[in-house]
């Protein structure tokens, strides 16, 4: 599985650097030659290019391809990859540039549309199964954290809370898997920590939740694919979403989105769900002594 960080990012236009390249040697043309016939001045953004310093554009893509005689359908892949790569990694400034709020509405469409998405979280309560408090005290270290300037994070916990309504929509599945130390890290205050294992083990008996929680015993020597990674957001079978301290990779790719449903697979073979989930919560509640 592909390290879960910016550098898999890298690692993505390197690979569409090293394909353009290879068609540029295959039509046997320098990269002057290839310049010059792109109408581009000089050698230095075909060198940018192939050495994944510089991605290429849609246009860059289409007038390399013209040039170097690629085929209607290579051409289309090689666009659908360049869509792919620019898209993939967002960092946290960014994404949080107009306030913590609009980086919440941003994600909504895709939580609207999906009829299946599988969360996997080895240190936090998922968003959609927050409580306002619980939410208010997740956003509010990442303002801290940021540094941001604007502080809407009531109104970033009122767009998250008013997403969770997919979740009691017909024709909508949810599975969560939740590392059992995301139930018990004293992050915020004893009663927010409550009351959001009180709500979770709610959430539990909806008919379009999943919830397994992974024990802290549990042995992972039979799979390779059950060991703790960053937590992760499947949207169907279109995309994945894996969540970093510093920004956000959104994956496309469907061997990439392949290998993240292998690991969600695995991880789910060591959970608790039901009934056992439930009583894992209630210790993990009775541990915090209110």
């Amino acid at each position: 599985m592909p390290s879960s960080s910016s550098t898999s990012a890298q690692r993505a236009r390197q690979a569409l650097a090293d394909q353009l390249k290879e068609i540029r040697l295959r039509a046997g043309l320098s990269g002057t030659e290839l310049a010059r016939a792109a109408g581009w001045s000089g050698v230095d953004k075909v060198s940018r290019i192939e050495h994944a310093a510089r991605p290429p554009s849609v246009a860059d893509v289409l007038t390399w391809c013209r040039v170097c005689g690629v085929d209607e359908q290579r051409t289309e892949e090689l666009l659908a990859e360049q869509k792919a790569v620019s898209t993939m990694w967002t960092d946290s400034r960014r994404i949080n540039r107009a306030g913590l709020r609009g980086a919440q509405k941003s994600v909504r469409p895709i939580w609207e549309r999906s009829t299946l998405v599988r969360t996997y979280q080895p240190r936090l309560i998922p968003g959609l199964l927050q409580t306002p408090a619980y939410a208010t005290a997740v956003l509010t270290s990442v303002r801290a954290r940021l540094r941001l300037q604007v502080d809407d994070v009531a109104a970033a916990v009122a767009e998250r809370m008013s997403r969770q309504r997919v979740l009691r929509r017909a024709g909508r599945q949810f599975i969560f898997l939740i590392e059992e130390a995301a139930l018990r890290y004293r992050l915020y205050e004893a009663h927010v920590l409550v009351d959001q294992l009180t709500h979770l083990e709610e959430v539990t008996r909806l008919p379009t939740v999943s919830l397994g929680i992974i024990p802290l015993a549990a042995s992972r020597t039979s799979s390779a694919h059950a060991v703790p990674v960053e937590g992760f957001n499947i949207f169907d079978d279109r995309q994945v979403q894996v969540e970093l301290v510093s920004g956000e990779l959104n994956i496309t790719q469907g061997w990439e989105i392949a290998l993240y449903a292998e690991r969600f697979r695995a991880l789910g073979d060591i959970a608790d769900f039901g009934g056992q989930a439930r009583r894992r919560i209630a210790a993990a509640r009775a541990a915090l002594g209110e």
